[in-house]
């Protein structure tokens, strides 16, 4: 029976972070979905048919016939349903592009530090769910696409705020007329944060790849004496 191969701890960190961008890139996927769905159903795109339905029983006052119009309650099920969906699947891909940026982040810090984890490790919540990690990464001097890491780093940082912001306003007792435009400026600024940490995310996943050159080299030439050992201690034929 064959050995069982274990993976390296290099190669196990870089899929944990790209299951990390699989799963961000799940639910990117299905809150654009959810997005255009809702379209479909916009009172201001679609044009609701005009005919109508009877309704016989006790659903009509004073004797009165009941009526109904069948598309426009279709319509407004459909956009409340999708309305739900779009709100679920917004918030989930918010969260998954944080942890997946943050993760990220994380495994280059802890390769820089000299520490050799096999997998990105997250500090869990009040209800036991992952939570995002700092989003920094420091120290990439010699690294190519530390400017657009950086720029990428501070458009997230700038979501960030903006909802920090817009939620302490949101939350005052009283808020006056320019507070209020304040208010919804910075939440809608905020509503870029899932896009702009899954950015974020591409670029911290390559500065992964960087960070654990180092490491898979010297995998490579542990690999190339062990079997150039092992061709040494074979029989001459």
């Amino acid at each position: 029976m064959p050995e069982k191969t274990i993976q390296h701890w290099a190669e196990s960190l870089a899929d944990s972070v790209y299951a990390l961008y699989e799963t961000a890139n799940e639910y990117r996927n299905a809150c654009r979905a959810a997005q255009l769905q809702a379209t479909t159903v916009d009172f201001l795109r679609r044009m609701t048919h005009e005919g109508h339905i009877g309704l016989e029983g006790p659903t009509a006052g004073y004797g009165r016939a009941s009526t109904r119009s069948p598309h426009g309650q279709a319509l407004t099920v459909l956009h409340r349903l999708y309305g739900t969906v779009e709100s679920e699947t917004a918030g989930r891909y918010e969260e998954a592009a944080l942890l997946y940026a943050s993760g990220a982040a994380w495994a280059v810090r802890e390769v820089q530090r000299g520490e050799r984890p096999p997998v990105v490790v997250f500090r869990v919540d009040d209800h036991g769910d992952p939570a995002p990690r700092a989003l920094h990464v420091p120290n990439l001097d010699n690294y190519a696409e530390r400017p657009a890491l950086e720029a990428a780093y501070r458009a997230v940082s700038l979501c960030m705020d903006a909802a920090q912001y817009g939620e302490d306003l949101a939350d005052r007792d009283y808020v006056s007329d320019h507070e209020a435009g304040e208010m919804h400026r910075a939440l809608g600024e905020a509503g870029g944060l899932a896009d702009a940490a899954f950015a974020y995310g591409l670029l911290a996943q390559r500065a992964v790849s960087f960070s654990l050159i180092t490491a898979r080299r010297a995998r490579e030439s542990e690999l190339a004496q062990a079997h150039a050992a092992k061709q040494t201690d074979q029989p001459t034929p």
